[in-house]
């Protein structure tokens, strides 16, 4: 048997604000609570089970890998809700998207503060394209 990952925990203040957020974001649905999990399945059928915690929730890194053509959905709809985004995930590039690997990449946070990005192309996919290089504006972004 080949190892797949299946699920993770995604810590949240509000597991039903967390969960809507990214699964709009993603044009994703959210599923059917189970117990206290409030569950985001993407298509290669990871799910990413929000559980609602009152204490400090440390931050977290999420990395989607998505086709252009949802990329360019993606991104119209961050910059539709008002969600800052940038190139990088320091913040040194705002309002920007990437060219790593010769796709697109952007980073924006949740509710909760974790680090969102989404990707076109996944890291070391092409070795000539140097990364953190290109940056592009992204047109009526915050």
């Amino acid at each position: 048997m080949s190892v797949e990952f299946n699920h993770t925990i995604v810590l949240s203040r509000d597991r039903e604000r967390s969960a809507r957020f990214l699964a709009g974001v993603l044009g994703l649905d959210v599923g059917a609570p189970a117990g206290p999990f409030l569950p985001v399945t993407t298509a290669n059928g990871v799910t990413l089970d929000f559980l609602t915690l009152d204490t400090d929730i440390p931050v977290q890194h999420y990395a989607f890998l998505v086709s252009e053509d949802e990329f360019d959905g993606i991104l119209a709809r961050l910059v539709g809700a008002g969600v800052p985004v940038q190139a990088d995930p320091h913040g040194r590039h705002p309002r920007r998207i990437n060219r790593n690997d010769g796709g697109r990449g952007v980073y924006f946070t949740d509710p909760d503060g974790h680090g969102l990005e989404v990707i076109t192309r996944p890291y070391g996919s092409d070795p000539s394209s140097p990364l953190n290089g290109v940056t592009e504006e992204v047109p009526g972004a915050r």
